[in-house]
């Protein structure tokens, strides 16, 4: 091979080399983008991660049980541990669902886009029938604990702080515009993973059954 064939090889072999190289860099970021968690709009994903178990047997007679409306002081406790939802009338457990999650399920909510689903005393502060996710209940999530923590850690402004205070004390939703985040509901769009911003996910005819016995104002308590 003459001196100037074996240059034209070589310089070939380097173009194919690069050729992959960037093929691969290529499928690898394709790869992390469709790992992203889903935008406020995406169906739900499919992955199994978090998905909570099955019902009990226990469980299932209790809810096939018909409701007393309208309910008798009712009150919502979520463990997001065990991914269930658990409804009180008179002091009395109706109902138990599986739930869905943040795509970040351990811990309380710090902030705007961290995918947590807070923890806390909250109360049913609105119902939205035209929600992305079927129906929706939404949350007083920032409360006032959330409130003076983002004050205290410099995350809100002392306005902000006392705008969530006035709100809660007067039983409206708090602004859901600051660095503590907002807009958690209670929706439909189904419970096979975790995948939600932050909220908490139900069945779509679970939600429904929700949505028409639960008022405004109804407690909801989020543990770990």
């Amino acid at each position: 091979m003459s001196q100037g064939s074996a240059l034209v090889f070589t310089l070939l072999v380097c173009a194919c080399v690069a050729l992959v190289a960037a093929c691969g860099a290529r499928a690898v970021a394709v790869s992390h983008a469709g790992s992203s968690p889903p935008s406020a709009g995406a169906a739900p994903a499919s992955s199994a991660h978090g998905s909570a178990a099955p019902l009990t047997a226990d469980e299932e007679a209790l809810n096939r049980r018909p409701l007393k409306l309208p309910l008798a002081d009712p009150r919502v406790i979520v463990e997001k541990g065990a991914r269930r939802l658990r409804l009180y009338a008179g002091g009395e457990l109706v109902r138990v669902r599986r739930v869905a999650l943040g795509f970040e399920p351990a811990g309380d909510k710090v902030k705007q886009g961290d995918g947590r689903t807070p923890e806390g005393e909250f109360y049913v502060c609105m119902k939205n029938e035209r929600s992305k996710f079927y129906l929706s209940l939404g949350l007083s999530y920032p409360n006032e604990d959330d409130a003076r923590r983002g004050l205290d850690g410099g995350m809100i402004s002392r306005a902000e702080a006392d705008r969530i205070r006035r709100a809660v004390r007067n039983g409206r939703c708090p602004p859901w515009n600051t660095a503590l985040g907002g807009e958690i509901f209670i929706h439909g769009g189904g419970t096979a993973g975790d995948w939600t911003w932050g909220c908490v996910a139900l069945e779509n005819p679970e939600v429904r059954e929700l949505f028409e016995a639960l008022p405004a104002g109804t407690r909801v308590r989020i543990d770990p």
